[in-house]
């Protein structure tokens, strides 16, 4: 039965979910751009992918994150950072769902972010404006990128999301939960690390798992 156990453990560990850009497994990037450099050393995602997920409107998604006017610069590097997580951790296993979306067959859910990278998301973007609380869907996509459907009122961050809590769980229907575990604590996944110290979420998917 333990064997059993491990064999399911490491089935979870240094994975790359079935998506959209993902690699099949992951292994080292030399040349990944920007914020995603951390993922470096293991990574899911290509070079391409992290110049591309530095983009305002980039191939990967087409989404458009100045949809209600531009986007402030503090509070779009949480977002690009975000989609560095999302397309170059290996380290997402435990918390990989099925998806029954024509654009991938995997997705993360309630991946227990750190206390502190939620609440400086929330900060950084509070006068942030937007008119949807769940990204995933319900955009106008007529012209090729998301645009704010009929009826939907540009609002500043801070009323759409009341809390840190309800941006992170809310904004990608449900991708992350928000903990009161802090950075450090091999509890909950970083979304920012010194790549100098290694990467701390490797012992948070064993944990996990």
């Amino acid at each position: 039965a333990t064997a059993a156990v491990t064999v399911a453990q490491d089935s979870l560990l240094n994975v790359c979910m079935d998506a959209k850009h993902h690699k099949t497994e992951p292994g080292p990037e030399g040349q990944l751009y920007g914020q995603c450099v951390l993922w470096k050393d293991n990574a899911c995602c290509t070079a391409n992918t992290s110049v591309e997920a530095h983009q305002d409107q980039s191939y990967l998604y087409k989404f458009n994150w100045d949809h209600c006017g531009a986007m402030p610069e503090k509070c779009k590097r949480h977002f690009i950072q975000d989609t560095c997580l999302y397309e170059c951790s290996p380290n997402l296993g435990p918390w990989i769902d099925q998806a029954d979306t024509s654009w991938r067959k995997e997705r993360i859910r309630d991946v227990p972010l750190c206390q502190e990278d939620c609440d400086q998301w929330w900060e950084d973007c509070q006068d942030a404006v937007t008119c949807k609380v769940n990204w995933h869907k319900g955009w106008n996509w007529t012209t090729g990128t998301n645009q704010c459907p009929k009826g939907a009122m540009c609002q500043k961050f801070k009323f759409v999301f009341p809390t840190a809590a309800a941006l992170c769980e809310q904004i990608w229907s449900g991708s992350y939960r928000y903990t009161s575990h802090h950075r450090g604590s091999g509890r909950c996944i970083q979304m920012w690390f010194d790549p100098a110290q290694g990467n701390p979420n490797v012992a948070v998917a064993q944990y996990y798992a």
